[in-house]
């Protein structure tokens, strides 16, 4: 019988240069903006659209899985459905079920704690240099969904329930995420500052979405879940159709090179 951990693939993640993290924080942020649109604007409502997206993440794991290789264009796409899936859950939760943030919180903040646990238990390494089998694979997108369902409870925990308010939870989260950086640069462990960052980036996309949806009346710029997810959106396919381009992600690799993470 194969051993699950024999690396069988190439690893199944990208490079995690700048544009990585540039298309990390579109995504989040489209997973605000889509999923309000499609809940709110579209008029399918909470439930009926975790239902879509759950199918469509479904299908798109599928195709992840299934690939021998990391191909930018299925990552992404996961990624995104990912996001939206993360979101509603964490709404559903609050808005429909009654349960408070501090509770979603916590309890995403536990299951994201346990997957880490159980991941290093198995394979002795939280690395994503080393997605290279199906069960690290596992890890790694159970540890993502959870990230980002947390990312939503803490964000809407700070901005709304603690009364930060969108622009100072862009400014307050953006501030983490730049310490991080520091402590990364001064020489903390590179993956644990990893999956700080990865968990950052969601609030403060969220906080971005908020700033850039919601009425000026209530502190936000007024553009719209529309016309704000369809710009982001744009801008994600045309850095993933980049990085299918010959040579591309290793120029994007060499032109901000990253500490490579152990």
């Amino acid at each position: 019988m194969l051993n699950a951990t024999a690396p069988a693939r190439p690893n199944k993640v990208p490079a995690v240069t700048l544009v990585f993290w540039i298309i990390k924080l579109l995504s989040t942020t489209v997973g605000e903006t889509g999923a309000d649109y499609l809940a709110v604007n579209a008029g399918f409502g909470q439930f009926v659209t975790v239902a879509m997206m759950a199918a469509a993440l479904a299908v798109a794991a599928v195709l992840q899985f299934r690939t021998r290789r990391c191909i930018p264009a299925v990552y992404w796409l996961t990624v995104i459905l990912v996001s939206i899936v993360g979101t509603q859950i964490t709404d559903v939760l609050t808005d429909s079920l009654g349960v408070s943030l501090y509770a979603s919180t916590a309890f995403f903040g536990v299951a994201l704690a346990l997957v880490f646990i159980g991941w290093y238990r198995c394979e002795r390494t939280l690395s994503i240099r080393s997605i290279d089998s199906v069960r690290r694979e596992c890890f790694y997108w159970s540890a993502v969904l959870c990230t980002f369902a947390l990312g939503t409870a803490a964000g809407d925990l700070a901005t709304e329930a603690w009364g930060l308010g969108f622009k100072f939870g862009v400014l307050a989260f953006g501030s983490l995420i730049g310490m991080v950086l520091v402590a990364w640069h001064l020489g903390a462990n590179a993956v644990l500052m990893f999956w700080l960052a990865y968990i950052l980036t969601r609030p403060l996309g969220a906080a971005l979405g908020d700033l850039l949806t919601q009425s000026p009346d209530y502190g936000g710029m007024g553009l719209g879940s529309t016309l704000t997810s369809v710009i982001f959106l744009a801008a994600i396919v045309a850095l993933v159709a980049l990085s299918h381009l010959p040579g591309t992600r290793a120029q994007a690799a060499s032109n901000l090179p990253l500490k490579e993470l152990p």
